[in-house]
Parts: C-alpha cells; structure tokens; sequence
C-alpha cells in the first residue's frame, strides 16, 4: 500500500462510518505489517502531496457556524443541555481524528516511530469519538445534530510547518484541555446525581487520561523539530503568540501535575502565568 495515499483517503471520507472502517481496516494492516521501515515512509504519492484540505471531512454532514454562533453549554441537568455539551466534546474528538492521521500524513521521511505515534494517537480519539457518539445516542441525538465550529480545522490549515505544527496542536490545542476537562470534572460532582451526568463524568476522565500522553507525544517531537532546527525549546512561546497573540497574558488556571506529566517543564509553566507555580 502507499502509506501516505491511504491516509489521505481515511482523512477525506466524508461519512463518519466510512472514516472509522477506513481506519481500522488500515491500522489493523499496519500493525500487524513488520516490514515497514523507516525508508518507507520516504515513498510519496505521485499526485499532489500533501495536499491542503479546503474543507473538514464532517462540512456535508454538520452545519458549521463561527465559534460565536455555536450553541452555549449552559444547563447540564436538562436533555438538551447534556445534547449540545456532548456532541461539542465529540466534535473535537472527531475533529481530532483528523488532526492526528494529517500530522502523519503531511510529513514524510520521518522515523517509524513518528507515524506509530500519530497513528496511535488517532486510533485513541476514534474511540473517544464512539464512546461520546453512544451517548448522543443514548440522549436521541447524533453526530451532526447541533451546528459546530472549524477551529480545529483551520489550525491544521494554518500550521503547514513541522515545528508549528507540533507547538499548536499537541502542546497548545490539546494541552487546553488537560486544564479545562478536570474543572468541568468538577462542575460534574456538584450537579444532581444521574446515570447519564455519571456516564460523561466516566467518558471525561477516559479523555483527560489518555489526552496526557498525546501532549506527551506531542513534547516529544516538537523538542526533536527544535533539535533539528537548532531552536531552544523556548520557541515555542513565539510560535504561539503568532498564531494566538497575547494568551499567555491572560489570566488562566493551568493543570500543573497533568501539564508535567505530558512534558512541560516548571520554567514554561511559570510563564505561562507570569508567577511561580512549580
């Protein structure tokens, strides 16, 4: 197979189905192929690689708005408050899924090591998207209900450069919410019990555990792309505020112990809030 082909395809298709049975047809495949190596991944397609997508796999199935227009999560003891929180949180699953298979799609001649990474990564938040899926299905809705927004999207667009690309996503994107998923965890708790708050609650913390070690795989390669273009790690803050300006100047509540354990060290925690905190 053209590794890189095969990916292209799996991020195109259009049909959540079709996506995930793509998916897993090709990691089964891979996983179980012990043939690759690293010069395999040198093997390009003939035709436009990579490509830069115009549009998300989910624009023909969700009706996509700007981030104001997104419905608020307000009231999560009603049905249709726990409707739009849920399908948010699986539309960045879903949104993720892509994000990971376009990280291993768009850079070649990397070592094996990177793409089991990415691939990895992309299997995890496939799973997370089906446990949230059953739980819109569970409240009478689905995928594709409640109208959503392209941030993550245009973040893949924006970040065409390795080092960007690992900085934004991973350890910018993804590590928000390893500080936003344990407050919302907590909101959860004072809510009146239910089965359905307990079956967020359990999908949430699933989430946030195995969102640490993408940001840790994230840290990984982002301090290879600094090595390898001879950068102090501390590039990262410029790379950020080239494409968020000025958020480390905002007030914000970081998740120390999460953010160590995905790579961050006590110097860049101290400033991302401008005081000691570790």
């Amino acid at each position: 197979m053209n590794f890189f082909k095969e990916i292209e395809n799996i991020i195109v298709a259009n049909n959540v189905v079709e996506k995930l049975t793509l998916f897993k047809e090709f990691y089964t495949v891979y996983q179980k192929n012990n043939s690759y190596h690293d010069d395999f991944f040198s093997m390009l397609p003939t035709d436009n690689y990579p490509k830069l997508f115009q549009e998300p796999s989910y624009s023909n199935f969700c009706q996509v708005v700007p981030p104001q227009n997104v419905p608020k999560r307000r009231n999560l003891t009603t049905l249709q408050g726990q409707v739009i929180f849920v399908h948010a949180v699986a539309h960045i699953e879903y949104s993720a899924i892509d994000l990971a298979l376009d990280s291993a799609y768009r850079f070649p001649n990397m070592s094996k090591s990177y793409y089991d990474d990415w691939l990895e990564v992309a299997s995890d938040e496939i799973r997370h998207f089906e446990m949230l899926e059953t739980l819109l299905l569970e409240l009478g809705s689905y995928y594709g209900e409640i109208e959503v927004h392209n941030a993550l999207f245009e973040a893949s667009q924006r970040t065409q450069s390795f080092i960007d690309r690992m900085a934004v996503v991973p350890r910018y994107l993804e590590a928000n919410g390893l500080d936003a998923t344990p407050e919302i965890l907590e909101k959860l708790k004072r809510l009146p019990k239910s089965i359905m708050i307990d079956k967020i609650s359990s999908a949430l913390t699933i989430i946030l555990e195995e969102e640490v070690d993408h940001v840790l795989k994230g840290d990984t390669w982002f301090e290879y792309a600094c090595a390898q273009e001879k950068k102090d790690k501390s590039v990262y803050f410029d790379i950020i505020d080239k494409y968020y300006p000025k958020t480390f100047e905002k007030k914000r509540s970081l998740n120390i112990s999460g953010r160590k354990d995905a790579g961050f060290s006590c110097s860049e925690l101290n400033r991302m809030v401008n005081k000691k905190v570790c």
